[in-house]
């Protein structure tokens, strides 16, 4: 999922049941808050990471049975005492927020790889058990999926972050294909640059595709919503080959042709 205010977050899709969508608004309003305290604003780091605290300490509150302090809290305590939410995804979500206000560079994939595991993951988990569907083979293939869409938000934003001073992209792969800072600050898209991104192109769809069961197995709507979102990221990685890995002068975003070329093949999973 996207820490760029969750672009893939189901937020009152029409797919969901009516009755889960204030849930769903509560979880959305809490990760996107608390996203906006990591990324957002002229705040330095020490306030950030105060606020981010709070958060915790709020969720501690929702632990201990205590009253919330605040309307998005007390909103939230309600949809966590309903549906018996685990308070482990909302932590790791503020974890992987405390890392980005002191994090800009990943040395390598698999610490990547736990940094999606907190910040994408736990929204997919939240979701299956929303759905009553949390088994471990669900639970196993919708972190494959999340992470997945992780990656793939990473790959087109490669721009948007440096301008905010990040590189999501591993710096041994960068190293490995010959791939400097220079380049990213440039926006040069030579052979080394397409190698790179061919590459991790082929890492995020590997990984979707080796998931994509789970939403032929959920039934009713969530399956329908999560054939979607899978369709949509594996959507924008084609994109992405399309451009040649240009996302600096054309990113990728999908328009409503798309979305017909999504539906038709949701359609068509097997």
């Amino acid at each position: 999922m996207s820490t760029n205010h969750y672009e893939n977050f189901p937020v009152a899709s029409i797919l969901m049941p009516a009755r889960l969508r204030p849930a769903v608004k509560a979880i959305y309003a809490f990760a996107r808050s608390a996203d906006d305290i990591a990324d957002e604003g002229d705040a330095g780091p020490e306030q950030r990471l105060r606020e981010l605290g709070a958060y915790e300490a709020a969720l501690d509150r929702i632990e201990q049975r205590q009253a919330a302090e605040s309307p998005l809290f007390q909103t939230l305590q309600e949809v966590i005492m309903a549906y018996r939410l685990p308070l482990a995804p909302f932590r790791d979500l503020l974890s992987a927020f405390k890392q980005d206000v002191v994090t800009t560079r990943y040395n390598q994939f698999t610490d990547l790889l736990d940094y999606c595991r907190r910040s994408a993951n736990p929204v997919g988990a939240l979701m299956l058990h929303l759905y009553d569907a949390a088994s471990e083979q669900n639970l196993r293939d919708s972190d494959a999926i999340c992470s997945a869409l992780q990656l793939i938000n990473f790959w087109q934003d490669v721009a948007i972050d440096w301008d905010k001073a990040r590189i999501y992209l591993p710096l041994e792969d960068m190293q490995r294909f010959g791939v400097s800072q220079a380049q990213l600050a440039g926006g040069a898209t030579d052979h080394a640059w397409r190698r790179l991104m061919e590459f991790e192109v082929q890492r995020a769809r590997t990984m979707m595709t080796g998931a994509q069961g789970l939403a032929l197995r959920l039934p009713g709507r969530i399956g329908w919503e999560l054939r979607l979102v899978v369709q949509g990221g594996l959507r924008i990685l084609e994109m992405l080959e399309a451009a040649q890995y240009d996302m600096f002068r054309q990113r990728p975003k999908l328009g409503k042709a798309d979305w017909l070329l999504l539906i038709w093949r949701a359609l068509r999973m097997k």
